[in-house]
């Protein structure tokens, strides 16, 4: 694994200079006669990099049919809630660019959460290739991070970052109780390309722990996503990276 830090003044840059990360991506991936696989994340931090998307150049020029989306975690409520992590990326990004209905996989948090969970493992499975162990192999995850060290739907302390043999797991907020569909660690550990996004200064302390100690030493489920053979990276702004960077 690899580890690469990009460090930008505020979120307008970082957004910025992931969306021409993210066409050279695309066009990496159609020249060697393929589609790039993702995996998204819900956040603010997403949003500001989704709109950068929607708009010119990158909306006329990215090859959208080149372009699988699926989602790391979900909350389990209706596609049209102001919750849904899928409601966002519509109105920012999907309803703005020419992708085909076919290549978005969302989860449906209006189903039945243990059946969804099962249904999604399924739809993963049949649309991205298994790398090692038979987990499926993204080509690239986006993750955030909680000021608590969470990411995707994986909480500290949670029996969810145990599970070695799913795809897909219903996770639950420590403090709310709200159900959520979350891809699990293996899942996230067998991508090509992973990539924080973090913003904020309420970030950085954990952030700090994260870049600075051991990550056997920590219990922060952001600690734990290590690509076994791909590339883990942190897009920061000033204020999450503080002085660790």
């Amino acid at each position: 694994m690899s580890n690469k830090i990009y460090l930008f003044n505020n979120i307008h840059d970082l957004a910025n200079h992931l969306a021409e990360d993210f066409k050279s991506a695309v066009d990496l991936k159609a020249d060697a006669g393929g589609v790039l696989t993702v995996a998204l994340s819900g956040g603010h931090t997403p949003k500001a990099f989704f709109e950068v998307l929607s708009k010119p150049p990158y909306k006329e020029t990215i090859n959208w049919e080149n372009v699988v989306l699926f989602w790391g975690d979900e909350r389990c409520v209706p596609p049209d809630d102001d919750q849904s992590n899928f409601k966002m990326t519509e109105l920012s990004l999907l309803a703005n660019v020419e992708i085909p209905a076919s290549n978005i996989h969302r989860v449906l948090g209006e189903e039945p959460p243990e059946e969804e969970a099962v249904r999604y493992e399924a739809e993963i499975k049949d649309i991205i290739p298994s790398g090692e162990h038979g987990f499926p192999e993204f080509d690239w995850i986006f993750l955030g991070m909680g000021a608590d060290g969470h990411t995707a739907s994986l909480f500290p302390g949670a029996a969810t970052l145990q599970v070695k043999d799913k795809i897909c797991v219903v996770a639950e907020h420590p403090e709310t109780g709200q159900k959520r569909i979350s891809v699990t660690l293996p899942v996230l550990n067998n991508a090509a390309r992973v990539s924080f996004l973090i913003v904020g200064e309420e970030k950085a302390p954990v952030l700090k722990e994260i870049l600075e100690c051991k990550p056997q030493n920590l219990s922060y489920p952001a600690s734990m996503v290590h690509p076994a053979h791909g590339v883990l990276e942190w897009y920061l702004d000033r204020a999450a990276a503080g002085d660790s960077v």
